[in-house]
């Protein structure tokens, strides 16, 4: 889907990662839309070769017909802002 991006690293809680977004005023998910409310790693993840400690952070962003310039560029400030509290070990 163009309008989609799930995206990890290594240390990303998805969990915490999704607070702190929602905080932020982005609305993001944890793993894929088919496996909302689990909390095992995405099995496409898992399949593509990423242990489960990187599958479990996996967070998912869409797009939709009213996101505009000033959305991204939210999201964009909220990830600089959490990134490192985000990834810390």
């Amino acid at each position: 889907m163009p309008n989609t991006v799930l995206f990890t690293a290594p240390g990303l809680k998805a969990e915490t990662a999704v607070i702190g977004f929602d905080l932020e005023g982005v609305a993001v998910s944890s793993g894929s839309a088919c496996s909302s409310g689990k909390v095992q790693p995405s099995r496409v993840l898992s399949a593509m070769g990423y242990d489960a400690a990187v599958a479990q952070g996996a967070v998912r962003l869409s797009l939709g017909w009213s996101t505009d310039p000033d959305d991204i560029n939210r999201t964009l400030e909220a990830w600089r802002k959490l990134g490192n509290t985000l990834l810390r070990a």
